[in-house]
């Protein structure tokens, strides 16, 4: 008979490292690498065109990796055309026709898996979980900035 574990760090980061590498493995197919990913699919969600440091601070923030490597993702990125700087302002980039094509391609696969990781769950579940995750990302982000952590 099997128990459920109480959900902890180790838990949740088997849940994380489990999911992110198949996520790894699709990218991998595509050339990309994860923060190159990361970086798109931001461009993309703000509507193919972000600042530069706001990018760089989504990228800095969420995946906790330091300024110049967030820099050099998106250096990368131009260099293979997949970003450029948008034409008379240097301080905003977009996404390229590649760029585009490339994440579209990345975000219509990264559904399927999605569907077959979570899909089947119960809904409140998973809001449950949610609710339950992003508590503790707000509680770890004002831990790694000195803050006091927000109460649930």
């Amino acid at each position: 008979m099997s128990t459920t574990p109480p959900l902890n760090g180790q838990v949740i980061g088997q849940a994380h490292y489990a999911t992110r590498a198949v996520l790894e493995r699709l990218v991998a197919g595509t050339g990309a690498t994860f923060h190159q990913v990361v970086a798109l699919n931001a461009t993309a969600d703000n509507g193919s065109v972000m600042d530069r440091e706001r990018l760089v601070l989504r990228m800095t923030s969420t995946l906790k990796i330091d300024e110049s490597v967030a820099l050099a993702t998106m250096a990368d990125l131009m260099a293979s055309k997949l970003l450029e700087t948008l034409p008379g302002d240097e301080s905003r980039i977009r996404l390229t026709d590649a760029g585009r094509a490339l994440q579209g391609r990345i975000s219509t696969a990264t559904a399927g898996i999605t569907e077959r990781l979570y899909g089947g769950l119960p809904a409140e579940d998973l809001a449950a979980a949610s609710r339950v995750l992003t508590a503790v990302t707000a509680r770890a982000n004002a831990e790694l900035s000195g803050a006091q952590a927000p109460s649930a």
